[in-house]
Formats: C-alpha cells, sequence, structure tokens
C-alpha cells in the first residue's frame, strides 16, 4: 500500500550524507523523511564498496563504507525517520511551508521542505557490450558491485577496467581468490597512483595477472555458469582466461531523472545551490552531497555532511517561522527527544 507521510523535511536520497542531514534536522527539533530509489539506505556505500575502507572520515582513521552507514542509521535512531525505500520520488508540487511530492510507488510526502541529496542523481553500471550477458548477470556470474570479499574466495575473477575500483578490488580479492586477471586496454591505470603502484607491486610477485592491452570480447559457459572470458586486442589477438566470475569496472551511468525537470538551476547535470544555505533556485527546496554545486564545492563526504548542516539551519525558519533558532553546541543540549 501506498503511504501517506506528513512531515517537516522530505530528504531524496538516503545515502550517508542524506542520512547525516536527517540528524541535523532532528538536532533542530525538525521532523524528516528519507526517500531511496535503492532498496536499502546508504547510495553507493552500500550499494557498491560496503567493506571499502575510508580515510577522510573525522576522528576515523579507516573506516568500512558499510560500517560508516551503520554508524549513521544508529546516530539518527532517537528520531524516529521513516523511510521509503525502493522508490523514485517522481514530481514535486507546492512552494515552501507546503510542498508535496509522489514517488512512482503512489506514495505522497507533504512537507514543508525538501532537501535532495541523490549523490549524483539515479546511477547504474556502464555494461560491456557483450552477447548473452543478461544470463550471467542473472546467476552472479557477471556482478558489478563487491558486497564481500568472501564470495569470491577460492574463485577465479576476471577484473576489467582501470580506474579506482578496478585496482582497489584487485588488491582486496587477490588473498582470496584462487586467480585474479586484471584486463585493461594500455599498462597505464586511472587509479590512485599509490595503489596503482601496488597493483604493479602484487603482478610483479605474482599474485595478480595483468591481461595487457586487452578488451572484454565474450563470455563462454551455458546456463549462466561462467566457464571463461575471451579478451582481444585491437589488431584481433584473442586470449581465453578461465573463469567464474567477471567484475566490469567501466563506471556509472549518472542521470538526474525527474529532478531535471523540476525548474532547478543546473550546471552540468548538477544542482546549482548558494553556498552558505544549500539553497536551490527554487526557494524551500535544498540540495547537499555530490549533486550540488558551487565555486570551491569538493566532492567530499565531510563536505557534503556539512552542507546538510548548513541546510538544517536555513530550514528551521521555513518550518517555525515564529521561533527563533538559537544555535547550541550538541554537548550542551544532548540529543533533543524525537
Amino acid at each position: 500500500m501506498p503511504d501517506l507521510i506528513e512531515t517537516d523535511v522530505a530528504i531524496i536520497g538516503a545515502g550517508p550524507v542524506g542520512l547525516f542531514a536527517a540528524f541535523e534536522c532532528g538536532m533542530l527539533k525538525l521532523r524528516s523523511a528519507l526517500v531511496d530509489a535503492l532498496e536499502e539506505v546508504g547510495g553507493q556505500c552500500t550499494a557498491l564498496y560496503p567493506e571499502k575502507p575510508i580515510y577522510d572520515i573525522p576522528a576515523h582513521p579507516a573506516i568500512a563504507a558499510g560500517h560508516l552507514i551503520s554508524n549513521l542509521e544508529q546516530q539518527i535512531h532517537p528520531f524516529d525517520v521513516p523511510r521509503l525505500l525502493g522508490r523514485r520520488v517522481e514530481r514535486l508540487q507546492g512552494e515552501a511551508g507546503g510542498f508535496v511530492l509522489g514517488t512512482d510507488f503512489g506514495d505522497e510526502i507533504r512537507c514543508k521542505a525538501v532537501v535532495v541529496a541523490a549523490g549524483a542523481g539515479a546511477f547504474g553500471p556502464n555494461r560491456p557490450p557483450l552477447a548473452g550477458l543478461p544470463a550471467f548477470e542473472a546467476t552472479g556470474a557477471v556482478r558489478y558491485a563487491c558486497r564481500r570479499r568472501e564470495d569470491f574466495r577460492d574463485r577465479r575473477v576476471v577484473i576489467a577496467g582501470g580506474g579506482d575500483s578496478a585496482v582497489d578490488w584487485a588488491l582486496s580479492l587477490k588473498d582470496v581468490a584462487a586467480k585474479v586477471y586484471v584486463v585493461h586496454r594500455r599498462a597505464k591505470f586511472r587509479a590512485a597512483p599509490e595503489t596503482a603502484a601496488q597493483l604493479d607491486a602484487a603482478a610483479a610477485r605474482g599474485e595478480i595477472e595483468m591481461v595487457i592491452p586487452f578488451q572484454l570480447h565474450a563470455l563462454h559457459g551455458a546456463g549462466g555458469v561462467l566457464q571463461a572470458v575471451e579478451v582481444a586486442t585491437l589488431d584481433g589477438q584473442t586470449r581465453q582466461l578461465p573463469a567464474d566470475t567477471l567484475l566490469p569496472f567501466f563506471g556509472l551511468s549518472m542521470e538526474l531523472g525527474p529532478i531535471a525537470g523540476w525548474g532547478l538551476d543546473l550546471e552540468r547535470s548538477h544542482v546549482q545551490v548558494t553556498p552558505a544555505t544549500c539553497e536551490t533556485s527554487v526557494p524551500g527546496v535544498f540540495a547537499i552531497g555530490d549533486i550540488a554545486t558551487y565555486p570551491g564545492k569538493l566532492k567530499l563526504i565531510l563536505q557534503g555532511f556539512s552542507e546538510g548542516a548548513m541546510a538544517a539551519h536555513a530550514i528551521h525558519p521555513i518550518v517555525h517561522p515564529d521561533t527563533a533558532l538559537h544555535f547550541e553546541y550538541s554537548t550542551s543540549k544532548g540529543v533533543p527527544a524525537a
């Protein structure tokens, strides 16, 4: 059954920045609700790299992305934030103080302000153009994300791509997989120089086999069971790599989706905001995290956290126009009751 939710702030996107925005709203006694097209909270941290360590979260020298999301969920627990997951916001109507959002599931959210924390918008993997691909995707023989290293224990894994995800997972899986191949069209990788150097060192020790300069050419197997990945050079030389799993890391296909039609000022598929408040060109609608842009913007989770706090403070007078907001530190006031 579709839900009807009445709240102060609707937060579109339940990734790390959206979750922290819900916390900041709760600290200001603003009710909030989270909506996300994915089936679980966490955004890309959950969907793409839950076991990958993040090194630039304050007070955490290193924290796995999945653990970060768990901690953020625990942080908003006192505020009893409703979550509409597996739903995409299709329409936005009204004005500041009286918005109505509708989802593709038929839900209706009535709120006074909107925060768009949708990362880079709706995203999905760039799929390689290989015959018979859907059958192997259906069985998990072809995957576009790694959720648990143990899923690949004693398996022959082919990783294709030259960016951070390809290099990071090659280094991570070499200790559990029976065999790891890295397929790339050239010797130079786009990954961080330090991890690219670690990849070269692992290859020199025989822990990873580099398959260069090759590209994916065909999949071999039956009934969704992968037996080999065929690769080819530009001049037609081919090779078959015995494999149980293919991990193509060719990046994500990003699109704003329905958000693009809401009348917001855009710049290269990002939403322009006022830096001090994160408010968009539509009063009462705010954007934070990777989807927001302004001069000096850094695409860091910690900057998204800061933007969530600024947006919450800017929203307070919309929700409580007759109540002055006196800034207090959390160490002084604690966590308000929901």
